[in-house]
């Protein structure tokens, strides 16, 4: 067996030995990458061959994606300044329909305190036409109407001293208001025995015109308010009258 082993070893037959010279691992690097970079460069031109013949251009594309991205910028700016414009004539319609509004009600006022002087023109022609007793006190133009909330009213009158050489006159009024509240009949007296009086008072010569704000219950119905006035400290009324609501 041992035999064989070093014939095998030694004969023409034996294992040939070959000698390589050693190369540098730096030297086969150096070889290698140009033919990798050129293997990646086919690839790469393969593929955008191969888009082109697809019909995909890089370039174009590429512009085409920059031409978007402007559009949507110059779009989203175009839109914030249009929100604003919005924003701005939003408030500007506001004011205006504010300003309308006030210039509607401002109209209503001045209409109706015409219709109101020319009322008191024709009444006080009518009055200058008439010769009364010197002195006597009259009540016109009383009335009573609902205001804007439930249960609160508002009463006008217009007091009249006849004669061309009628006196100062001072005294107050007073009003008794019949309601009707939980189905049973009530009687209100305005001003209340502890309440303010002095927005009773009354100090006129020829005329003076009155109007009282009334505040009930909302639930009370109004029946008629009576007016009393009074001369002086007198406690009986000189005049008296009563108005149901218009």
């Amino acid at each position: 067996m041992i035999f064989r082993k070093i014939k095998r070893k030694f004969s023409i037959d034996a294992t040939q030995l070959s000698v390589r010279p050693h190369v540098a691992w730096y030297v086969r690097w150096s070889i290698y990458i140009p033919f990798v970079l050129a293997a990646i460069g086919f690839a790469w031109w393969a593929y955008d061959s191969g888009l082109e013949l697809a019909g995909f251009h890089r370039g174009q594309t590429q512009r085409e994606l920059e031409q978007l991205h402007t559009q949507v910028a110059t779009l989203t700016q175009e839109n914030l300044t249009l929100n604003n414009k919005v924003a701005q004539y939003e408030q500007q319609l506001q004011i205006n329909e504010a300003s309308s509004a006030e210039t509607a009600k401002q109209l209503k006022t001045l209409s109706e305190e015409n219709s109101h002087l020319q009322e008191d023109l024709g009444f006080f022609q009518n009055l200058t036409e008439t010769r009364g007793k010197a002195g006597e006190l009259g009540v016109h133009r009383l009335r009573v109407d609902p205001d804007t909330m439930p249960g609160e009213y508002r009463l006008r009158m217009l007091l009249v001293q006849s004669g061309q050489r009628a006196k100062q006159f001072s005294g107050s009024y007073q009003l008794l208001v019949s309601v009707v509240q939980d189905g049973k009949h009530t009687t209100l007296v305005f001003p209340a025995t502890d309440g303010d009086k002095s927005q009773f008072k009354l100090d006129f010569k020829y005329y003076q015109r009155v109007e009282q704000a009334l505040h009930l219950p909302p639930t009370a119905i109004l029946e008629n308010v009576q007016v009393r006035v009074f001369e002086g400290d007198a406690h009986e009324p000189k005049v008296r009258q009563t108005v149901t609501p218009s």
